[in-house]
């Protein structure tokens, strides 16, 4: 490779089904200001005030300042790897079928790094039953 070539941009290796989910993940709100922000565009108040006020309204600040105010409770993404385990685990008879010792480990450490807990690993069946269908419809809320 010479001096001006510009070297190749490394591979994204993720998965086109994780890259999707992260996509509609982070288009999520934050906050109340998010919120107002997707109603404006929507309904066209934003391009007529911004016809009306100019390009800079405020709306970015009164944004950040109503997601700072009223901010919806957010978990943490799923890394790929989080996100691959729950896929193979959901795709099984999860709730019919002993899980292993194993699988409830990494369980129970998704669900700390995600929901920002310290749950210690429980063997009673609905403390796990919680556990796992709060981090299913965390799953399913972005497919």
């Amino acid at each position: 490779m010479s001096q001006n070539e510009i070297p190749p941009k490394p591979k994204d290796k993720r998965t086109k089904r994780y890259k999707e989910w992260v996509e509609r993940y982070e288009k999520s709100s934050d906050g109340l200001g998010d919120t107002i922000e997707k109603v404006t565009k929507a309904t066209g108040i934003e391009k007529a005030v911004k016809f009306i006020s100019g390009e800079d309204c405020g709306c970015q600040e009164r944004k950040s300042k109503l997601n700072h105010l009223f901010p919806y409770y957010k978990p943490n993404c799923f890394n790929e790897d989080e996100f691959d385990f729950l896929d193979q685990f959901f795709a099984t008879e999860w709730m019919t079928r002993k899980i292993s010792k194993e699988e409830l480990t990494t369980l129970y450490s998704v669900y700390n790094r995600v929901f920002n807990t310290q749950d210690v690993l429980s063997a009673c069946s609905s403390c796990v039953n919680n556990r796992v269908k709060k981090l299913l419809r965390l799953y399913q809320e972005y497919l």
